[in-house]
């Protein structure tokens, strides 16, 4: 197999290894397309974020980025902030999960607050830098020449997966006609948005 090649099937593994995993953004993209709600929206802005921050990690920005722990603080809290008050609203929804289910009375939200709450979820999150950025962005330097034949297979990962999850969620409708269903999403959202609220809260009191 060519060395371009190559590096793109490992830049697509890695990619994918790092984004298939349940945290905030994917619980967010999982919701949205259960609801059918500005699906191509949200998969647009959380893969065309990740292919900016690969594109940053592949050109170099990840020095920079290791190089100014203040600015990562500031994150930290900001996300924690963020993530804290999205989850206590999946709480609350447990409480109330008729206002979910698919054709029921329930607001839509908007899709400017739509996409405010998946770029949120994207850029206030540390931990996608230091996935992206950093992590991506440092690996590829070891494809010297071919390093951004693994950025286009990393940001193929993304633009796969983030589709995959919003535009397939849709299968598990049937399921999520009953709303104890809608709870136990909620309940299982509400954990990981206030967990990862306080191991971001930790990291930006500790500096690290």
């Amino acid at each position: 197999m060519p060395p371009a090649l190559l590096a793109a099937a490992a830049g697509l593994g890695l990619g994918l290894s790092l984004i298939v995993a349940i945290g905030a953004q994917n619980a967010f993209v999982l919701r949205q397309g259960l609801r059918v709600e500005h699906v191509a929206a949200v998969v647009a802005v959380c893969a065309l974020s990740d292919a900016v921050l690969i594109v940053a990690g592949v050109g170099g920005a990840g020095a920079v980025v290791t190089r100014v722990p203040e600015a990562v603080q500031v994150v930290c809290f900001a996300g924690a902030g963020f993530l804290l008050v999205y989850g206590l609203m999946a709480a609350r929804r447990v409480l109330r999960p008729s206002a979910l289910l698919p054709g029921s009375g329930g607001a839509r939200a908007g899709l400017a607050a739509t996409v405010t709450t998946a770029l949120a979820l994207t850029w206030l999150n540390p931990h996608v830098y230091l996935d992206t950025v950093v992590l991506l962005g440092s690996l590829a330097s070891t494809y010297d020449g071919e390093r951004w034949w693994f950025a286009a297979g990393a940001t193929l990962g993304s633009v796969v997966w983030f589709a995959g999850l919003g535009y397939g969620a849709r299968l598990l409708r049937p399921v999520f006609a009953r709303p104890t269903a809608w709870r136990v999403l909620d309940a299982v959202i509400a954990v990981v948005m206030v967990s990862l609220a306080v191991s971001l809260a930790v990291r930006g009191a500790t500096g690290g």
